[in-house]
């Protein structure tokens, strides 16, 4: 305001001034020139004033943040143990978001050091909250949740995270390089490895058809791939990551059934003598799992292979003649 008001005063005044002669009119436009190189720093003070204000707010809201105490913390007595078996157990947990509305209501599943499990089961029916328990991303209100024997609150976060591998069905991917993306899984991996791990999970051909291969920024939460290529680096950064245990949260739901076919390969190598807890909508993925979980209403409704449980006619014979039929009229 102070430099539109001057800078009109000046204007007005020497107009005046050059109409009765007082000043030529050349004068008159450098002066007005001259005029505005004084206000321009005033203009660009004014600005980073503007600036200053918006990053001290800024800076508030991000240390805020950063003192953020997070609700799951190592237990005093918590140790590493020396060594242990890639098992899971779920011994009669029962977990809410809310304490008064339970999402599962005293699970019971054991799940073998190599073995591969499923669960299956409708929309809302636990499956999800169930692998979330096993890194202890939640507490369970009752029961307990173990790794290799050990209640996971009793183990150190890093060591029981450090041994498990999540793909999920969305899958996050921060604003670097493919191969900084991938490294995540393990920072010290020697490029020999990354590059192994990539070519395991079916994505070194399109990583190297990209600009600038494994250098290529991929956009915030890989924007600049297609949902095939930001799972199959998913899995190869499991892959890198190289842990004994292993959850896949529907990492093929949303692709293409070439794109799946690729993913199911590198999922098949990834698997191989891990310990493997798997969520799948679309059964016929899961159909040689060694057991099937079928979860409803918080609890494990039937257990077994897919034959056994085709030979019970129960839930999971019922969801997988449905999702039969429907292949065969969109076939």
């Amino acid at each position: 305001v102070i430099g539109g008001v001057g800078a009109a005063l000046v204007v007005w005044q020497g107009g005046v001034g050059a109409l009765v002669g007082d000043i030529s009119t050349a004068d008159l436009l450098v002066f007005v020139l001259y005029v505005s190189y004084i206000y321009q720093p005033m203009l660009q003070l004014a600005a980073l004033s503007e600036g200053l204000n918006s990053a001290i707010a800024a800076g508030t809201r991000v240390f805020e943040l950063l003192a953020t105490e997070p609700d799951i913390v190592d237990a005093p007595h918590a140790r590493a143990p020396e060594r242990a078996e890639p098992s899971v157990r779920f011994d009669n947990v029962t977990f809410g978001y809310d304490p008064e509305r339970p999402v599962l209501r005293g699970l019971n599943l054991d799940v073998e050091p190599g073995e591969t499990v499923a669960l299956v089961g409708t929309t809302g029916a636990g499956k999800t909250t169930t692998i979330s328990l096993v890194p202890r991303f939640y507490d369970v209100q009752s029961g307990a949740v173990l790794v290799g024997g050990h209640d996971v609150r009793d183990l150190p976060l890093d060591w029981l995270r450090g041994q498990v591998a999540l793909v999920h069905q969305d899958v996050f991917l921060f604003h670097g390089s493919v191969r900084d993306n991938l490294l995540f899984g393990r920072p010290g991996a020697t490029d020999a490895e990354l590059r192994d791990a990539a070519r395991a999970a079916n994505a070194e051909e399109f990583i190297l058809d990209l600009p600038y291969g494994y250098e290529t920024l991929v956009g915030e939460r890989g924007v600049r791939l297609s949902g095939g290529q930001k799972q199959r680096l998913s899995i190869a950064r499991a892959l890198l990551k190289d842990a004994p245990i292993l959850i896949l949260d529907e990492p093929t739901s949303s692709v293409d059934v070439e794109t799946e076919g690729l993913i199911q390969e590198a999922l098949n190598r990834l698997s191989v003598g891990r310990t493997t807890i798997v969520i799948a909508h679309r059964l016929s993925t899961i159909r040689t799992a060694d057991r099937i979980a079928v979860v409803s209403d918080g609890q494990i409704a039937e257990l077994g292979d897919h034959a056994t449980l085709m030979d019970r006619d129960g839930r999971y014979a019922h969801l997988y003649r449905i999702q039969t039929e429907r292949q065969k009229v969109f076939a």
